[in-house]
């Protein structure tokens, strides 16, 4: 006999748990973002430049994903953040439950913005929902042209697109233009926030907006 378990009742049983993150965040006013990146395209040093400009105005938290190690939330807790890591031990992705319980190790009442830096991948983390309020992706010049194309449901299902390095554009066959082109067509409602991490370029407009998602939820939840 076989056992056949089908791809989009795993997919379902994800989106039921990832829904009850989003009401119990709700219920709590926390903003939760979910970054998703391929290998190396800058996450972890893009919330390294953010964190600071954001634990002097907000109580933020970071869910951390690796397949192994603690290396990258080590570096995330010297910038002044409370870390939960999770390691996944060979899966390609954070899901939803994953997330329940990491939540459970913060002090929710009293965060304003949870942000999970998701495992290195634009394949299976773009399928999983968290429970989340915005997707961002993030990719960098020196990846080239054809992510978009070559992954495109990351990027449809991305409220913000992150495009880092671009201090390394005259370094690189990259047409910043070009590129910006094709996520407009992938997602016309997508927003996109060019920056250097390393020369702190754009990192300040990146953090705002962050603020503006967090005045928006505290608005809607008559706390301000």
């Amino acid at each position: 006999m076989v056992n056949v378990i089908y791809s989009n009742k795993i997919i379902k049983a994800n989106g039921d748990i990832a829904a009850e993150n989003k009401r119990f965040l709700e219920e709590k006013g926390v903003v939760l973002l979910n970054l998703v990146s391929a290998p190396g395209a800058g996450k972890t040093t893009l919330l390294e430049k953010t964190l600071p400009l954001l634990v002097d105005k907000f109580k933020v938290a970071v869910i951390e994903g690796d397949i192994y190690t603690t290396q990258d939330a080590e570096r995330i807790a010297q910038a002044g953040a409370e870390v939960v890591q999770i390691n996944t031990e060979g899966a390609c992705h954070l899901d939803a439950v994953m997330i329940r319980e990491a939540i459970k190790q913060l002090t929710v009442e009293e965060l304003d913005l949870i942000i999970v830096e998701n495992i290195g991948n634009l394949v299976c983390p773009a399928e999983f929902d968290l429970g989340g309020d915005v997707k961002v992706v993030v990719g960098s010049v020196t990846e080239g042209m054809d992510k978009p194309t070559k992954y495109p449901l990351a990027f449809k299902e991305a409220a913000i697109a992150v495009i880092t390095k671009t201090d390394l554009l005259p370094y690189v066959e990259f047409n910043l233009g070009a590129y910006i082109d094709t996520l407009f067509k992938l997602n016309p409602n997508i927003k996109i926030f060019p920056v250097s991490s390393t020369k702190e370029e754009g990192i300040e407009e990146w953090c705002q907006l962050i603020g503006r998602l967090i005045w928006k939820k505290r608005r809607s939840m008559n706390v301000l």
